[in-house]
């Protein structure tokens, strides 16, 4: 599964270059060009790091990884800015990131780091926590929400959950889900996906001003924020 980065860059120039050099490096990369959608984008979605300029337009780097950290979002957050000075770096770090490199930077070294904070996070902080959109899983309570309510779930709709989310934004083929969730192979033209997503998509989208769960004809089911 490629890992997707945010990235919160107002010169569109830089976060051009460093959107081709991330995707290029394998990644998915979502861009936000001020410091208020950005944290709004962080708040909707899941990502695995975000790369966040400190200085940003009508929220600051700083606030905005201030703001993530207070609602116990621990997701890794390199800091970029033009401010060098060791003073700088410990306001950045002190404000809840997890490393701080200068401007101008080398793409190589930006990659070294990020690779390092990704690593880092996976061996040390085990996701416990899924999010979509306004879709949330609680992998240790076993509860999902959205908007807040309370969604009631049997365990092979919620394993087919956590698969469909941890593969957001991708096509999921019926093999992979029968793989995935069921752990065995057999005719991938038995119903019982059909069934099992059916029961889904009432759950989770059921009066809701959305689907997210979302059939790719001929190929599968993916899930999406929108």
């Amino acid at each position: 599964m490629l890992k997707h980065i945010l990235i919160i860059e107002d010169d569109p120039d830089l976060a051009s270059v460093l959107t081709m050099g991330l995707q290029d490096a394998g990644y998915k990369v979502t861009h936000a060009a001020d410091g208020e959608l950005g944290l709004d984008m962080a708040q909707k979605d899941s990502f695995d790091a975000l790369i966040v300029d400190r200085m940003l337009p009508k929220c600051d780097g700083l606030s905005v990884i201030t703001e993530l950290r207070s609602k116990g979002d621990q997701t890794p957050v390199l800091i970029l800015s033009a401010l060098d000075q060791v003073d700088d770096r410990v306001t950045g770090l002190r404000a809840g990131g997890d490393d701080y490199l200068p401007k101008p930077y080398a793409l190589a070294e930006l990659l070294a780091r990020l690779e390092a904070l990704l690593r880092r996070n996976e061996t040390t902080s085990p996701q416990t926590k899924l999010r979509v959109g306004d879709l949330e899983m609680d992998l240790i309570a076993r509860t999902v929400t959205r908007a807040g309510k309370d969604i009631d779930l049997q365990p092979r709709e919620f394993t087919l959950l956590e698969y469909l989310i941890r593969h957001a934004g991708q096509t999921v083929t019926r093999t992979m889900l029968l793989e995935g969730v069921w752990d065995f192979h057999f005719d991938p033209q038995t119903n019982v996906i059909d069934v099992h997503i059916s029961r889904l998509r009432q759950k989770i989208d059921k009066g809701f001003s959305h689907a997210m769960l979302q059939t790719v004809r001929g190929s599968g089911y993916m899930i999406k924020a929108s």
